[in-house]
């Protein structure tokens, strides 16, 4: 089953766009090779407003927001993880407006497996990210015209949660999943057991709409996690099948798979590797020699 992407999407900086169910998006001027376009902002609300990933720490950020808040009352920002192209600029969005945090739990790494700090993404950590609000697996929070349902999805990150809006059908997904491109799982943020069990668990849903923290949105969600899903298999099997063949590094594996790489994303697809041979020896399939590590040797079982 194949991956259908879709990399159509306008960003409209700087304007609030009115999606349905009274949804208006908003995208970041942070556009890079992670971020597709920008970070999308979810604006809920009329006179009382929500904000799911209010987004990067910048002053452009912090004006636009503003103006589209027009003064209204803000009651609540709610985080889908706290990569800080997402919850960069919470902290001081609260401070001004008074609007709590919300989110699964504060930072926390997925693994230990990666100490060297030249190995971190573009996307990287607000390490001292903590809401004043923690919304559990399920648990709901109302506002003006609207409800929120935490649906957590660690995986990309340890804290990742999506949230469903009410009976719309709804459901903001953050980094879990996006139409534009594959989920960035790397260590030591995110977690291929944890993504996977992720995966599994919006593919058991029955939801109409997924809108993602970058690019557009997915309009056939059970059919597209699916894809998802055996895209990662598919990724597994050639990890093994390079064990198989004699490559015993990180690095001959990535070279081997990933052989029209844009060098910006190398780091990346290493972490990737990363994650994925975590996955494998967890389960016995793949042995190592030491720790599971980047420079560490890897073997069939």
């Amino acid at each position: 089953m194949s991956i259908s992407f879709n990399e159509e999407f306008s960003p409209n900086y700087g304007r609030a766009v009115l999606l349905q169910n009274n949804v208006r998006r908003l995208t970041a001027h942070n556009p890079s090779p992670f971020t597709f376009t920008g970070t999308n902002s979810y604006i809920l609300g009329n006179e009382e407003l929500a904000i799911i990933d209010p987004g990067p720490d910048d002053e452009e950020q912090l004006a636009t927001l503003l103006r589209v808040i027009d003064g209204r009352p803000l009651h609540y920002i709610f985080i889908t993880h706290s990569h800080s192209d997402h919850s960069g600029i919470a902290k001081r969005l609260s401070e001004l407006t008074g609007g709590a945090i919300v989110a699964e739990g504060g930072y926390r790494p997925a693994s230990t497996q990666v100490s060297d700090p030249a190995m971190t993404v573009d996307a990287s950590c607000d390490k001292n990210f903590t809401p004043d609000i923690f919304l559990g697996d399920g648990e709901s929070i109302k506002g003006d015209g609207w409800e929120l349902t935490s649906i957590t999805t660690p995986g990309h990150m340890a804290n990742h949660t999506a949230y469903a809006l009410g009976e719309t059908g709804i459901v903001f997904t953050g980094d879990h999943v996006m139409a534009w491109s594959t989920t960035l799982v790397a260590p030591p943020d995110g977690s291929m057991k944890d993504y996977m069990e992720s995966l599994d668990k919006l593919a058991r849903r029955e939801d109409k709409i997924y809108l993602p923290g970058h690019g557009g949105a997915v309009t056939n969600p059970k059919t597209y996690v699916r894809a998802i899903i055996a895209h990662r298999k598919m990724r597994e099997r050639a990890i093994i099948e390079r064990l198989s063949i004699g490559d015993r590094t990180i690095e001959q594996i990535v070279s081997a798979i990933y052989r029209k790489l844009d060098q910006r994303l190398l780091k990346a697809a290493t972490l990737s590797v990363l994650a994925h041979l975590e996955f494998l020896v967890t389960r016995g399939i793949v042995k190592v020699e030491g720790r599971i590590a980047l420079q560490s040797c890897y073997s069939l079982s």
